[in-house]
């Protein structure tokens, strides 16, 4: 069986955890910080789980990110 290919532009965005969940980093920090308040601002900070409700995209990110 040839080794799996990984997508380098997913593998930078996407991270799996230990119990193979997809962690990313949310939008909305790259630039003009000094117009959003601080509690959005530090929500921001922390990575988020993507949901198993949206199926399809975790199935797909999943195969593209073979050796997470």
């Amino acid at each position: 069986m040839p080794k799996l290919k990984t997508k380098k532009g997913a593998a930078k965005r996407f991270k799996l955890t230990k119990n193979k969940k997809i962690k990313y980093a949310a939008c909305g920090k790259g630039h003009m910080m000094s117009h959003k308040n601080t509690r959005r601002l530090r929500k921001l900070r922390r990575r988020h789980i993507l949901s198993g409700g949206k199926g399809k995209l975790v199935k797909y990110l999943k195969r593209i990110l073979p050796y997470g």
